[in-house]
């Protein structure tokens, strides 16, 4: 059957990575880096994982990539005679992957690559889906649980859309859902699973952006209801700083934008770039999209309202001033007169 199971955990780790110090790093202690267009992969070797109360021994991988993502890829191969059963046990059992065990993998890579990373940090975001591989064909097997990794009867509208996003090439087979996806490659390619992995490292960063851009807009909502309680001459100051903090998030979240409308152009494959479109729209991108679009733009709302409210100070000092150089230009004049 020669078939294998390739889970994916994706964390957000910083604002960016430098690729190209990453892959430095990385060989200089005589480890093994491959650059491909966008990111990194690294080899992490083979090692024993228990799952599913059986030991198997898995291949570890990480990708890196500059969006501030690292990938983990654990891939587990099966024997051909595995039972459709003890595959599907495993498609649920990737639901509940060991956690301390996937940290410390996580954790070996930042600490490899750290001066590469742009405000490091590991954020309560992180996205998981899983590719089950066949190089031979895809046995006779029922899809959807494996799909949707669940043993669950489905209804029949249930089972025709969880089988409805499916592609062909030629031999080449591949049917996707939000989490998972069925990759049939005779050739032993992996560029549909590494096109999910991509798109999932997009996704990623639309969410832990648009948790960002959330949480900017109330703090901008406090720090101007807190700065009205001042005197005009402190609160203008507030303003100023609150525009500057507004500015600078504007320009990382266009900068994160405009990469990945860029990556839309991933590929030039008619059958690879029908994959990841659909993909895309399986996990509602641009849905995300149009919401960090839309906070931009009530961030831009507010960011003009306070230039416009620090300019309006602005002038009224040079109108102060200009009245009190004429004030004095007048007392200078009748001054002179009188004496």
């Amino acid at each position: 059957m020669n078939t294998s199971m390739i889970v994916y955990r994706l964390f957000d780790v910083a604002d960016e990575i430098n690729l190209d110090l990453v892959q430095a790093l990385w060989t200089s202690r005589n480890k093994i880096a491959s650059r491909l267009r966008l990111p990194v992969l690294v080899e992490l070797g083979s090692h024993e994982m228990e799952l599913g109360g059986k030991t198997y021994l898995a291949e570890i991988k990480a990708r890196i990539f500059d969006l501030g993502v690292i990938s983990l890829i654990i891939r587990i191969p099966f024997e051909d005679d595995v039972t459709y059963d003890e595959y599907l046990d495993m498609a649920i059992v990737s639901e509940n992957m060991p956690e301390d065990e996937i940290h410390h993998y996580l954790d070996a890579v930042l600490e490899t690559i750290r001066p590469a990373c742009s405000n490091e940090r590991v954020s309560d975001f992180d996205e998981d889906f899983v590719v089950y591989y066949f190089k031979e064909n895809i046995p006779d097997w029922d899809l959807v649980p494996l799909l949707l990794k669940d043993r669950t009867p489905v209804s029949e509208q249930t089972r025709r859309e969880t089988l409805e996003n499916r592609f062909s090439y030629a031999d080449d087979i591949t049917y996707l859902a939000w989490d998972s996806a069925v990759v049939y490659d005779q050739s032993g390619s992996l560029d549909v699973p590494d096109l999910l992995e991509f798109a999932n490292a997009q996704f990623l960063e639309l969410r832990y952006y648009d948790n960002a851009l959330n949480n900017a807009i109330d703090k901008t909502y406090d720090e101007l209801e807190e700065a009205n309680m001042t005197s005009k001459a402190t609160r203008l100051e507030s303003y100023r700083q609150i525009r500057g903090n507004l500015m600078e998030l504007m320009a990382d979240v266009s900068s994160l934008t405009s990469n990945i409308n860029n990556a839309l152009q991933v590929t030039e494959d008619i059958f690879y770039a029908r994959i990841y479109t659909r993909y895309l729209s399986l996990l509602r991108a641009s849905v995300w999209k149009d919401n960090i679009e839309n906070k931009i733009h009530v961030i831009q709302r507010s960011y003009t309202l306070l230039n416009e409210e620090v300019s309006m100070y602005r002038f009224e000092l040079l109108g102060l001033f200009a009245m009190g150089l004429l004030g004095l230009i007048l007392l200078t004049n009748l001054y002179i007169a009188f004496k």
